[in-house]
């Protein structure tokens, strides 16, 4: 892999240091190490990254939105939006206005900007004359407001790490007028390891992150032999919490003489009912379940009350107690199966609440924009949107929940 590393560095960055003029415009790289959890780099301690964040600046942690799933907090990332502001208030749910259900497995619906609210940072930077690309991230397929990246691919995860890194350095070499400043760049491998084994598997854990340390140290090093502006911005989506097998709860089991809708599992199932009047008795018919479960009302939380998309969240939410997740009862033999064929009991499972420590995320940032050898404490992910917007000199959208004043003492 070494080798590899070398190579992509030869072939793709040298020739840039003789033909890339000087260009003092910033440019800001975002990218995502999906499910790569606050606590990852102080246990493993994986060389590039490391040295990337002794010369720059470092979150203790970054709380995830909730739930703390891939879409929504990739989403909140990339608008500055909580998930009831932005629409993508899980992996999965039913809008009634449109009498569909949103998941990320339809291609279809993914590509659909209909479903997505908010400014992602790829459109703004298009509605003010900068050009953005994207190999992958949640949203960037889509056309937005009717827009879509100058330069960006629908995902697919075959694509290998060094071809996305490969095709970063090519939209770096275009021409200046042609050339992104804004892109988005998504690795899942940590996030793949970390549900196959939990996050407290040391041997797989520090494998899979020991690779990936060197395809990003490939990109590191070639971005550092380029004579541009460039701004690096490392983040995570969410953490990972250990659930053992034999606590994955049939959610079939459990709703079923519900008269309504059940939507996604996991840390978070939505019921939306076919008559509100029918919701004391279902909630009360939940509550007595021997399972260990809670159950929202969402009318009745005063964090509820002003949701923009509040249709799309369930009438109820079903939320497993720490430690436990929400299954079809379908999907039980396989996982079973699936653990004891890694020799595991344990899998590894996100979502909860961002006051669970685990569920944390990390945010890592450098270059000529930012502080040097900088710590700072846990901050929520919504404040990352506006502090890209600064250091690219947008307009900061008035309706978002971020605000730059949390991140702007990091920048120099």
């Amino acid at each position: 892999m070494k080798k590899v590393c070398l190579l992509l560095l030869s072939v793709l960055v040298f020739p840039l240091v003789s033909s890339a003029q000087e260009n003092t415009e910033p440019i800001v790289l975002l990218i995502s190490l999906d499910g790569f959890r606050y606590d990852y780099v102080a246990r493993f301690q994986p060389e590039n990254l490391s040295r990337f964040i002794a010369t720059g600046v470092a979150a203790k942690s970054m709380m995830p939105s909730f739930p703390s799933k891939t879409f929504p907090n990739h989403y909140t990332i990339a608008t500055g939006m909580k998930p009831e502001h932005h629409g993508l208030v899980d992996n999965s749910f039913y809008d009634p206005e449109k009498d569909q259900t949103y998941g990320i497995g339809k291609k279809e619906l993914v590509q659909d900007g209909t479903w997505y609210g908010g400014t992602p940072l790829w459109v703004l930077a298009e509605q003010n004359n900068i050009k953005a690309a994207s190999y992958f991230f949640v949203g960037s397929e889509a056309d937005v407001q009717g827009i879509r990246p100058s330069y960006y691919y629908a995902y697919d995860g075959g694509v290998s790490n060094l071809t996305r890194v490969t095709e970063v350095f090519k939209w770096l070499e275009l021409p200046q007028a042609e050339r992104p400043r804004m892109i988005t760049l998504y690795f899942s491998d940590m996030d793949d390891v970390g549900h196959r084994y939990g996050p407290n598997n040391e041997e797989q854990l520090s494998a899979a992150l020991e690779r990936l340390d060197r395809e990003l140290g490939a990109l590191f090093e070639g971005l550092k032999s380029i004579d541009m502006t460039i701004n690096v911005i490392v983040v995570s989506d969410h953490g990972m919490a250990d659930i053992p097998v034999d606590n994955f709860l049939n959610l079939n089991e459990l709703t079923r003489n519900i008269p309504g809708r059940v939507v996604n599992n996991g840390a978070l199932a939505h019921v939306y009912l076919e008559n509100e009047k029918d919701k004391k008795k279902v909630i009360k018919a939940l509550e007595k379940s021997a399972m260990p479960i809670h159950v929202t009302d969402v009318d009745h939380k005063e964090n509820y009350q002003d949701l923009m998309y509040k249709d799309r969240i369930g009438d109820i939410l079903i939320i497993p107690d720490r430690g436990y997740y929400l299954a079809w009862g379908s999907a039980l033999p396989r996982i079973r199966q699936n653990a004891e064929s890694l020799g595991t009991e344990v899998l590894g499972e996100h979502g909860f609440s961002p006051a669970y420590k685990d569920m944390h995320a990390i945010f890592y940032a450098n270059g000529p924009a930012f502080k040097t050898g900088l710590e700072i404490e846990t901050f929520q992910n919504i404040h990352v949107y506006p502090l890209i917007c600064k250091i690219l000199g947008l307009p900061i959208p008035e309706d978002i929940d971020g605000k730059l004043e949390v991140l702007e003492p990091i920048l120099k």
